[in-house]
């Protein structure tokens, strides 16, 4: 079956690879237009790789990109508003949340959408050897993000408008348990022992701890308000979430799913959102969404460093694992920011898909 393809990756639906290329810093570093991006100019990249995967909301698609040359090489179809993605540790598969629930911010009354289409709700399977769907998983309603149990048998997935955790069977493709959580599950990640994870729930202003072998919640707590992306150290003591309106950064104890402190992250408009662990698991970086800006946590004082600008809203972002460079998913520029991680300075824009918005990264 799947059960080795589709392992967890890294955080909040963001994934760290390997890639040493040197880049030479654009002339021009202004944001440019989203171009039609090639859907059949690579098929196969499961070599030649590093590549990035970006998922964009508003394209209902995929851009990928070629850490090596910066430029995008082709664009991949998992269905409707995808969002959440991750990559198979053995780099084989794509996997991306995609949903049917129309687009709606903070605040927006519901009568005033059109109706969701369930039948679009799901988790998409792409066969990273030819850049081809060959699944849709049942996700729950309106699938956002999700994570996936260390021995590859079963997707944790949030369900935004469904205030739950959807659990999947990987080898049968059928769902196995419902979790009532929190309201607006958004970041879902799983604790690096394998046997709790996290979920943040936007309208609650609640991460709700659920126990993997149980399927149990075993704990809830209060972060700051409308919590979005979570963090693990690598050695599993600390977590760290983010607070879009609350513009803080909650950081845990993950041994006892207890608040140490609340973090206030500096800028104009600054409202945290996603998270991306340096390997070293000395550095966290987070997108500041409005604030168009980037982060560098230091997790062994939890110390906030100046924000450096890096694109307009920024969302997913992710390191490789070298840790030499940082990518950015900006949304309303529709582009991709390519960022050297030993200045803090972006070298380059990368035009991409329509309103990126999460990144995953290939070996």
């Amino acid at each position: 079956m799947w059960r080795s393809a589709i392992a967890a990756t890294v955080v909040a639906g963001m994934v760290m690879a390997c890639n040493g290329e040197k880049k030479t810093p654009a002339a021009d570093t202004a944001a440019a237009v989203a171009p039609a991006a090639p859907k059949a100019a690579q098929t196969d990249f499961t070599t030649g790789g590093p590549y990035l995967f970006v998922s964009n909301e508003d394209g209902n698609d995929v851009t990928v990109i070629s850490t090596k040359t910066d430029s995008v090489v082709a664009t991949l179809e998992p269905g409707q508003r995808p969002r959440g993605v991750r990559i198979s540790p053995d780099g084989k598969w794509l996997i991306v949340a995609v949903s049917g629930s129309p687009k709606a911010g903070p605040g927006v009354d519901e009568k005033t959408l059109p109706p969701a289409d369930r039948t679009k709700d799901g988790i998409a399977l792409i066969d990273l050897a030819t850049g081809q769907k060959v699944a849709n998983l049942p996700g729950g309603i309106d699938p956002e993000a999700f994570a996936i149990s260390s021995d590859g048998k079963t997707i944790y997935v949030s369900n935004e408008d469904g205030g739950s955790l959807t659990v999947i069977d990987v080898d049968s493709r059928k769902i196995i348990g419902n979790v009532p959580i929190g309201s607006e599950p958004e970041g879902v990640q799983i604790h690096p022992d394998n046997k709790v994870l996290y979920a943040t729930n936007e309208g609650s202003g609640t991460v709700s701890v659920l126990d993997l072998k149980t399927k149990k919640i075993v704990a809830t707590f209060a972060t700051g308000k409308r919590p979005r992306g979570i963090a693990f150290t690598p050695d599993g003591k600390k977590a760290y979430i983010t607070n879009e309106v609350g513009g803080t950064v909650t950081v845990v104890d993950a041994k006892k799913h207890k608040v140490l402190k609340n973090l206030t992250i500096p800028g104009e408009g600054a409202k945290p959102m996603g998270t991306a662990m340096a390997p070293d698991g000395e550095h966290l970086y987070i997108t500041t969404g409005r604030g168009g800006t980037a982060v560098v946590i230091d997790t062994k004082n939890d110390s906030v460093g100046t924000p450096f600008p890096v694109g307009k809203r920024p969302w997913g972002i992710a390191v490789s694992a070298d840790g030499k460079w940082v990518y950015t998913a900006n949304g309303p520029s529709n582009d991709i920011s390519v960022i050297d991680a030993s200045t803090n300075t972006v070298t380059k824009h990368i035009p991409g898909g329509k309103s990126p918005w999460g990144i995953a990264i290939s070996k």
